[in-house]
């Protein structure tokens, strides 16, 4: 049964940016919306990470580029130091690499800066429900990229049912008259083709994607 957050409560939300305007309208209209409170602002990293280290936060909205660093790797820190934390990006960037890295660091949400005050309201109870939200325009590109076939040249596929099923590089560089580098460097291309971080879950991916 998914835990819902009781809206009688007020969700507690930290804003992480560099613009003191944008940062100023979006606390005004989430003070207003009678289900969160902005508990504190900060405008670089550094602020952020001492506000988190007094502050109780429910939310951190996110930039992405800051003056000391990049919001993609501190969502990670966050993440770690706070489990409990959720971390919804507030970002001008709509590509679809930042997303998917940001998002596998461990955030709940990813919002388009010139998303309409209520859909960040929105994305806010959302990620406090445990749900993962994604602005349409983000949603829309991850799908499309998602749904992209992945395609592999014939070597490639051979190579890869090899590594499936269990062959070593020496037994794969006998079966198919390579030199074991040569092996090496095609399992390599594999990894970095597919996105897989080992070879593990390249023969997992190859599965589930029926690539072989």
């Amino acid at each position: 049964m998914r835990w819902t957050w009781n809206v009688s409560c007020m969700i507690n939300v930290h804003i992480t940016d560099d613009h003191k305007m944008l940062v100023e309208g979006l606390a005004a209209s989430i003070n207003e919306s009678g289900i969160a409170t902005v508990v504190g602002v900060s405008y670089t990293l550094s602020e952020c990470r001492k506000a988190l280290q007094s502050t109780s936060v429910d939310v951190l909205l996110l930039d992405i580029s800051l003056p000391d660093g990049s919001g993609v790797d501190f969502c990670e820190e966050v993440i770690r130091r706070y489990p409990e934390m959720k971390v919804l990006i507030l970002t001008s960037h709509n590509e679809y690499s930042i997303a998917k890295r940001v998002m596998e660091n461990g955030a709940s949400g990813y919002i388009l800066k010139n998303a309409l005050s209520e859909e960040v309201t929105a994305g806010i109870e959302a990620v406090m429900n445990g749900e993962i939200f994604l602005c349409d325009e983000i949603d829309i590109l991850i799908r499309k990229k998602n749904e992209q076939q992945i395609w592999l040249t014939s070597r490639e596929q051979e190579l890869l049912r090899l590594i499936v099923d269990g062959h070593t590089n020496q037994e794969m560089a006998e079966k198919l008259y390579l030199s074991i580098e040569t092996i090496k460097t095609y399992r390599k291309n594999l990894i970095l083709k597919l996105g897989a971080k080992n070879s593990m879950i390249l023969v997992k991916m190859a599965i589930e994607n029926k690539l072989i």
